[in-house]
């Protein structure tokens, strides 16, 4: 009887463990490159839409850039959307895999891209090209910016400029408009920001795209926005190591059915999902530029 009741009781043990873990919360890490605050306004629907599209908990993290790195090596996340840059680090580093590509939603186009623009001030007469930079005074939004330095600083070292040595200043501004009214106030004399940037700034009436000059400007038909850089593709959601590949498939189905009319999509300010492009372009430039997984 005794050994009876200690299999029964093992047993219901074994089961209510089963159940808790079942039931744990998922835990999905954003950067929170605008504050938490920000952050969980503009994915807390997601969670829910998650919560309820697997039928567990979901529960949105928000990490700052200093804390990206340590959360994902030491698996407290499952899932995490990072920018494309700091996803190669923790891909190389840490073992992480792409499972989606976001889609955004920027001025009404749906966009899996997107690029660096360097700008100055269209009165600047001095600055007509990326060789016209050297000696001048330049902002950028952060060293582990992709869209607000990396993918400038990519296009000045293939054209055979040290930003470091070669600018009279380098200033980072930690936030791209902060960055657009340096240059605007011609406390720089350029700068460069993410594509979209000027043209959501100018929707608000914050600028006018004519006081901008673009450098280094690409056919402007093979994308909405204005952009001096490769173009590369959006933020992916990435994958813990040991994160369990049933569970990232139930979170991918999910997130492929959101409709761009759903909260979660409204909120995120994005069209929706797809599966995970390519990321051997921001490989290579990490490689290149020494930075990232690839820093000396």
């Amino acid at each position: 009887m005794r050994n009876k009741m200690l299999s029964t009781a093992v047993a219901t043990l074994l089961m209510l463990g089963c159940v808790c873990h079942a039931g744990a919360a998922v835990k999905f890490g954003v950067l929170a490159k605008d504050g938490a605050a920000k952050a969980m306004q503009q994915w807390a629907a997601t969670g829910e839409y998650l919560t309820e599209k697997i039928g567990q908990p979901v529960e949105i993290v928000p990490l700052g850039f200093d804390k990206v790195f340590p959360t994902v090596e030491a698996g407290e996340v499952d899932f995490f959307l990072v920018n494309s840059s700091m996803f190669i680090t923790t891909k190389v580093k840490y073992g992480a895999t792409p499972i989606a590509t976001m889609i955004n939603s920027r001025q009404g186009k749906a966009l899996n891209s997107f690029g660096g623009v360097v700008i100055t001030t269209a009165f600047n007469e001095s600055i007509n090209s990326f060789a016209d930079l050297k000696g001048k005074k330049f902002a950028a939004v952060a060293k582990s910016s992709f869209g607000g330095w990396q993918m400038a600083y990519k296009e000045f070292v293939d054209a055979g400029i040290d930003p470091f040595k070669d600018f009279a200043s380098m200033e980072f501004s930690n936030k791209h408009d902060n960055v657009v009214f340096a240059v605007q106030n011609e406390q720089v004399d350029a700068g460069t920001v993410r594509t979209d940037t000027l043209e959501r700034m100018a929707a608000a009436g914050a600028i006018t795209m004519a006081d901008f000059k673009i450098i280094g400007q690409k056919d402007a038909a093979a994308f909405p926005f204005v952009y001096s850089t490769t173009l590369y593709p959006e933020w992916p959601l990435g994958k813990v190591a040991a994160t369990d590949d049933a569970l990232a498939a139930k979170i991918v189905t999910a997130l492929k059915e959101l409709k761009p009319e759903d909260k979660a999509a409204t909120a995120a300010k994005i069209v929706g999902w797809s599966d995970p492009l390519d990321y051997g372009g921001v490989d290579a430039l990490q490689q290149s530029l020494h930075i990232g997984a690839y820093a000396e």
